[in-house]
């Protein structure tokens, strides 16, 4: 064999797994068609949050007069923001580059296929490989109606020429909410088409509601309950037909309606490899596929797509093959955040999850930011713990607010590690901060799942 492992793809699985295994000292091979770094770095989590920070500078500048500052704000240089932005993905992208470079990887600048289950076409050579590593990650899909191509989805959103003045977001998941957060921060008039009464389906209910009123006080129009039916071109804007005829005139639509994994034109059917009716490569809990020495891991197996998970399957994977420290990781209890505005962080699980397996003490409390007593802004924090009933495990940890993800990832490691209330509870706050919160929380809200308990 040519090598010992080959990885078809380098995003952040494809890498780290490719860097690790060369590190250990195995023959590797790594081939990306399109971007070093993959999706989170060229047109995801790193360019989006640096276009949501460039609407807070807009805010802050605003809320300044609050704290006595005079501030004359100018109007936004979109091409600005994209140039640097550009300037600073083109910088991390070399350094993947170089870091499966130093570890003795070898790179293909190619697109690899399967020709048989050991056997690759990386952009016109046949390689071998004993194992073999699909990392292809996933991409945005349109919606299935008239005129869809004449919208836009999260990968174009970043090479924007201009900023548009009227957008319409077709969709409410985090990318949706995320892109209205920005556009409207911007100045754009922003609106949100969705079928679902509340955004961010799967999140817990508080959330969503809370979110809900925090993208209606910034100005955003949101429009839920409809679906998208047609776009058309209306001169050099866009007309959007929505929720039983109703009709939007907007300078762009922007589809944020979903993933799909990148497996078509692999060849995985031709090697045995088995995939869902959605795409997604199957795996068991060491990352197989059906094919003992293919694996898959990251955004292709369509499980938890984020990407320190794909991050860390890709490290456990070679340490598993070539480090001879075996080790999986677990996919319960995996912290995340929206970049929304305000942003929303969680671990655990929802009100909902947790009431379905039996009583649960719910605490909720909702204030007004202490810098916004000053700023004047319609801003609202939400914290939520959900508490196990008959342990005292805490279960669940949600938050709507400013540095709600740097606040969820310390509380991450406590409920990982089994924390009960008593243990938040004897923790002593730090003053004043929102954090504290968390802490002090003494009269329960609510019980949710008795019923289901009952039943």
């Amino acid at each position: 064999m040519d090598y010992d492992l080959f990885v078809i793809g380098g995003g952040s699985a494809g890498v780290r797994c490719a860097r690790i295994s060369a590190g250990h000292g195995a023959r590797v091979g790594v081939a990306e068609e399109r971007f070093w770094g993959g999706t989170c770095v060229n047109v995801g989590c790193v360019p989006k949050k640096l276009l949501v920070q460039a609407g807070e500078y807009g805010a802050w500048a605003d809320d300044a007069a609050g704290f006595g500052w005079t501030i004359q704000k100018g109007s936004h240089d979109w091409p600005k923001l994209i140039a640097a932005k550009d300037r600073e993905i083109t910088r991390l992208e070399g350094i993947y580059r170089k870091l499966l470079a130093n570890a003795g990887a070898q790179v293909f600048d190619a697109r690899a296929t399967f020709i048989d289950a050991h056997t690759l076409d990386v952009g016109g050579k046949r390689v071998t490989a004993e194992r073999i590593v699909i990392a292809t990650g996933g991409h945005p899909e349109r919606p299935p109606i008239p005129g869809a191509e004449l919208g836009i989805v999260s990968d174009a959103a970043f090479y924007l020429k201009r900023m548009p003045k009227r957008i319409a977001i077709v969709g409410s998941g985090y990318i949706a909410v995320e892109f209205a957060g920005i556009f409207r921060a911007l100045g754009a008039e922003t609106h949100l088409i969705y079928r679902q009464p509340l955004p961010l389906r799967g999140f817990d209910q508080d959330m969503r509601e809370g979110l809900a009123e925090a993208l209606a006080a910034q100005g955003v129009v949101l429009h839920p309950g409809c679906r998208p039916e047609a776009v058309a071109a209306d001169g050099e804007g866009r007309l959007l037909t929505y929720g039983d005829g109703k009709t939007l005139a907007v300078d762009l639509v922007f589809f944020a309606t979903g993933r799909r994994p990148s497996t078509a034109g692999l060849g995985l059917e031709d090697v045995g490899v088995a995939t869902s009716a959605g795409g997604a490569v199957i795996v068991d809990d060491h990352l197989r596929t059906s094919q003992p020495h293919i694996y898959a891991m990251g955004d292709v197996t369509d499980r938890v797509n984020l990407t320190p998970v794909a991050t860390a399957e890709g490290h456990a994977l070679a340490d598993s093959l070539f480090g001879r420290t075996p080790h999986s990781i677990s996919l319960a209890n995996v912290p995340s955040a929206v970049f929304s505005s305000p942003p929303i962080a969680t671990v655990g699980l929802t009100e909902e999850q947790a009431a379905a397996r039996g009583p649960v003490d719910v605490y909720v409390t909702r204030f007004t930011p202490m810098r916004h007593t000053l700023t004047g802004r319609n801003r609202k924090t939400l914290m939520k713990l959900l508490v196990d009933q008959a342990t005292q495990k805490v279960l669940g940890v949600h938050m709507l607010g400013e540095d709600a993800p740097e606040i969820i990832q310390g509380m991450a490691i406590a409920v990982v590690m089994g924390a009960t209330k008593a243990d938040f509870d004897r923790t002593i706050g730090i003053h004043p901060t929102a954090a504290e919160e968390f802490v002090t929380l003494r009269t329960r809200t609510r019980v949710a799942g008795v019923a289901e308990a009952a039943a």
